[in-house]
C-alpha cells in the first residue's frame, strides 16, 4: 500500500526543523563562552549535562520533533472496511378523522380499521422515528417525531372525530403540516402516510410541493368503492366513497406509493413503511474501504526519547511518587472509615457513610438467607432508627428478645414514630410472657417430683378473641430455657421442650411476618372491623361519587385541538 497523511497540514510543523538547529548553536556559543574562560576539568561541574551533550542531543531532538509531525499528520499505509451506517428515514402519519371517518363501509368503522393498521406498523415498523397528526378542516400533532412507537400508540384510543374543533377535508392542509413537523425537526427528507378514503387537486399539490422539498408521500385508501353513509356532527347525514384515482395521483405526486386497506401487512410492505429508507437517500448496504491511520505506531519510539530526555534523577522522583498512596499509615485509614467487621472491610477509602451502607446491605443478605446472626453483628453499632429496627428484627428471630426489646426501644427513641418498631416490639413481649416455663424434674416442697407437661397458653383460645390475640398466639420464638443437663430418664421430657421451642419460634416469626404485612399495607384489619356506620357511609359515597366521574380519554386532546385552533384563528399561525 502506498503511503498518504490523512492530515498533511501538520507537515508545515518540518519547518521547525532550522528553528531547532539555530537554536542548539545559539546555545552551543553560550556554552562556547566558559569553554575559553574556565578550565577543562571544570567544565563538567560547571556545565553539568550540557559538557557531555554534543550531536547526539541534537539528533535526537530533532528525531523526535520529527516523529512527533509525522504521528500528527496520520501517516496511513492500510486500509480497512467499515461499514455503511444509514439513518432510517423518519415516519408521519397523518389520520383521517373527518366524520367519514365513522362510515362503515369497512366494518365496524373505517376509524377502527384506521387505528388497528397503525397499530400494526407501530408494532413491526423496523426503526426509524415516527410522528402522528389528525385531521379534518384543519391538521392538529398529536405526537411529535419519536423513536419510541408505543409513545404514539398511547394516543390511538382516543382519536375519534370528536376531538376535532370543525369538521371538515383538507388532506392539502394535512400534508403540509406533516412536511413543518419533519423539517422543524431536523430532517431533510422524511415519509408522509396520509389515511383517508378521498383527495382533492389541492392535496395533489401539496404533495408535489412536499416531495420537492425531499418529503415522500404515501396514501393508505379507507373504504369502499360502494361508499357508505355517516352521520355528520350537525345530525345530517353524509355520504362518502372511496376515490381511488384521486389518491393515486396524490401518491404520484408525492412519489410514494398508493394501496388500499387490507387484512394483514401486505398493504402497508406495499407501501414499504415497513423498513423505512435512508434518510439520506437510498444507499446499499455494505462496506466501504478507508484508510487507517497508523500515527500511533511512532508513538513508542517518541515515548522512549522523551524517557531519555529525563534527567536520571528527575525519573527516578517520578518512580518514587507513583508508590506515595500505598504508604497511607493505619492511623490515617481509620479515621477516614468506620471499623467494620474484617468481613466487611471496602479498603481504606471508603467513606464512612459508604462503609455504613455496604454493612446494611450485608446485613440485609444475611437476613434473607436465615443467618439471622450475622446479621445482627453487620447491623450493630450503626447509626439511625432503621438500623436498630432491623437489629431488633435479627434478634428476635434469632429468639434474643431482650436484646430485640432493647433494640426496638433504641429505634422508638431515635424516631418515636416508627410504629413498625412499635408492633413488633409488642409482639415479642407477647412472646416472652407466652413463653413456657422448663419441662425438666422439679422438686416440691415434699421431696416429690412432678412435671410440667401444661399446654402452651394461647393455643387454645376461643374464636372470638381470634383477631385480638393473634400477634400473641403467633408471637413464639421463645428461646430455649437453661434446664439442667437431662439424665437418660428425662429425655422424652427433652425432646418435648425442643419440639415447644421450636413451635413457639415459628408463631415468632409468623407474628413479625404479620406485623411487616401491616406496616406495608396500611391499616390492619382490625381498623375496618372498628370502622362506624357513619364512616363506612362516607366512603361508600365518596366511592359511588368517583364512579360518576366520566371516563373521557380524548378531553386532553379535544382541549389542545381547540386552544391551537383559536390561536391559528387569531393570526398565531401553523
Amino acid at each position: 500500500m502506498s503511503l498518504v497523511f490523512l492530515r498533511p497540514e501538520w507537515l508545515w510543523g518540518l519547518f521547525g526543523l532550522p528553528l531547532l538547529v539555530l537554536w542548539w548553536h545559539r546555545r552551543r556559543q553560550r556554552d562556547d563562552i566558559w569553554r575559553t574562560t574556565v578550565d577543562a576539568h571544570l567544565l563538567p561541574h560547571l556545565l553539568g549535562a550540557r559538557a557531555r551533550r554534543g550531536g547526539p542531543g541534537l539528533a535526537a531532538m530533532l528525531l523526535g520533533w520529527t516523529l512527533a509531525v509525522a504521528a500528527l499528520a496520520g501517516p496511513s499505509w492500510r486500509s480497512g472496511g467499515q461499514p455503511l451506517v444509514q439513518q432510517a428515514a423518519p415516519l408521519v402519519i397523518a389520520l383521517d378523522l373527518s366524520g367519514a371517518a365513522l362510515a362503515n363501509d369497512l366494518p365496524p368503522s373505517r376509524l377502527a380499521q384506521a387505528r388497528l393498521k397503525i397499530a400494526t406498523l407501530l408494532r413491526e415498523r423496523a426503526g426509524g422515528e415516527v410522528g402522528l397528526v389528525v385531521w379534518a378542516d384543519d391538521a392538529f400533532t398529536v405526537a411529535p417525531l419519536t423513536a419510541d412507537a408505543a409513545n404514539v400508540a398511547l394516543f390511538l384510543d382516543a382519536l375519534a372525530p370528536g376531538v376535532m374543533p370543525v369538521d371538515g377535508h383538507r388532506p392539502d392542509r394535512a400534508i403540509r403540516h406533516a412536511a413543518r413537523l419533519l423539517e422543524r425537526a431536523g430532517f431533510r427528507r422524511g415519509e408522509i402516510l396520509l389515511l383517508t378514503g378521498e383527495g382533492s387537486n389541492a392535496a395533489t399539490r401539496a404533495a408535489a410541493a412536499v416531495a420537492a422539498d425531499g418529503y415522500r408521500v404515501s396514501v393508505l385508501g379507507l373504504g369502499t368503492a360502494a361508499g357508505s353513509a355517516y352521520r355528520e356532527a350537525d345530525g345530517g347525514f353524509g355520504r362518502t366513497r372511496l376515490d381511488a384515482p384521486a389518491l393515486r395521483a396524490i401518491a404520484a405526486a408525492g412519489g410514494g406509493a398508493y394501496a388500499a386497506l387490507q387484512a394483514g401487512s401486505g398493504d402497508l410492505r406495499a407501501l414499504g413503511v415497513l423498513e423505512p429508507r435512508s434518510a439520506a437517500g437510498d444507499v446499499h448496504e455494505g462496506e466501504t474501504l478507508l484508510r487507517l491511520d497508523d500515527g500511533y505506531w511512532l508513538l513508542p519510539p517518541l515515548m522512549l526519547l522523551a524517557a531519555l530526555a529525563f534527567r536520571r534523577n528527575a525519573l527516578a522522583l517520578v518512580l518514587v511518587l507513583a508508590c506515595v498512596p500505598g504508604w497511607i499509615p493505619a492511623q490515617a485509614r481509620a479515621q477516614g472509615a468506620v471499623q467494620d467487621p474484617p468481613a466487611l472491610e471496602g479498603g481504606w477509602w471508603r467513606r464512612a457513610d459508604q462503609a455504613a451502607h455496604a454493612r446494611m446491605q450485608a446485613g440485609a443478605d444475611a437476613y434473607r438467607a436465615g443467618d439471622y446472626a450475622a446479621a445482627a453483628a453487620a447491623w450493630r453499632g450503626l447509626p439511625g432508627a432503621d438500623a436498630a429496627y432491623n437489629l431488633g428484627n435479627a434478634l428476635a428471630r434469632a429468639g434474643r428478645y431482650e436484646q430485640a426489646i432493647a433494640a426496638y426501644d433504641d429505634a422508638l427513641r431515635r424516631q418515636p414514630g416508627m410504629d413498625d418498631a412499635r408492633a413488633n416490639r409488642e409482639a415479642v413481649l407477647q412472646a416472652m410472657q407466652r413463653q413456657p416455663p422448663p419441662s425438666g424434674p422439679q422438686s416440691d416442697p415434699d421431696g416429690e417430683s412432678s412435671q410440667q407437661g401444661e399446654p402452651q397458653p394461647g393455643r387454645e383460645q376461643p374464636a372470638d378473641d381470634q383477631d385480638e390475640g393473634q400477634a400473641g398466639d403467633e408471637a413464639g420464638d421463645a428461646p430455649a430455657t437453661d434446664a439442667p443437663p437431662a439424665e437418660a430418664p428425662q429425655a422424652p421430657d427433652a425432646q418435648a421442650q425442643q419440639a415447644a421451642d421450636d413451635a413457639q419460634r415459628e408463631r415468632m416469626d409468623a407474628a413479625l411476618r404479620q406485623a411487616e404485612r401491616e406496616g406495608v399495607d396500611g391499616e390492619p384489619a382490625q381498623a375496618e372491623a372498628a370502622e362506624s356506620r357513619e364512616e363506612r357511609e362516607q366512603r361508600e359515597a365518596n366511592e359511588a361519587w368517583l364512579r360518576r366521574v366520566p371516563d373521557d380519554p380524548g378531553g386532553l386532546l379535544r382541549e389542545k385541538f381547540r386552544l391551537e385552533h383559536l390561536r391559528r384563528q387569531q393570526g398565531g399561525g401553523p
